[in-house]
């Protein structure tokens, strides 16, 4: 019989199995509550931002939210979004067989890349979804230099 030496095939290997079998075991402990690591879970409500020169934009989905059970507060480059979400109310005899959407208080709060105006900020909720124009102040905004010539 011959053998063949551990480094000359990847495949022959046992350590290449080994670390195999850990990376799978990683995995499944990633995927549960039981593992050693920990999974971050996702922020509600699920928000986007992009800037430009002239502001921000922050989108934030709240589908099942009451708009006047939305706050928004600036102040310098901090935003805070507060808000609250009922629970549904069940018939009578009526049981979850399987309930997902999470009902409560949250808060989100974030930095922005530059001071606001906060007294110009807006909010606009539409279909489930709360667009906020969050406009640059004035002395956070690009100035562009024109180069005099002598």
């Amino acid at each position: 019989m011959l053998k063949r030496p551990f480094g000359l095939y990847a495949s022959a290997s046992p350590w290449r199995e080994i670390e195999r079998m850990q990376r799978e075991m990683n995995r499944l402990f990633d995927e549960t509550a039981l593992g050693g690591r920990t999974r971050v879970a996702p922020s509600y409500p699920a928000i986007n931002v992009w800037t430009n020169e002239d502001g921000a934009v922050i989108t934030a989905e709240l589908p099942g939210v009451n708009p006047e059970d939305i706050e928004i507060s600036v102040v310098g480059e901090t935003l805070k979004l507060t808000g609250s979400r009922q629970p549904e109310d069940l018939p009578e005899g009526a049981r979850y067989h399987r309930r997902e959407r999470g009902h409560g208080k949250f808060t989100r709060t974030f930095q922005l890349p530059f001071m606001v105006e906060s007294d110009k900020v807006e909010a606009v909720f539409e279909k489930g979804v709360l667009h906020i124009s969050a406009p640059r102040a004035e002395a956070e905004k690009p100035r562009k230099i024109t180069v005099k010539t002598a």
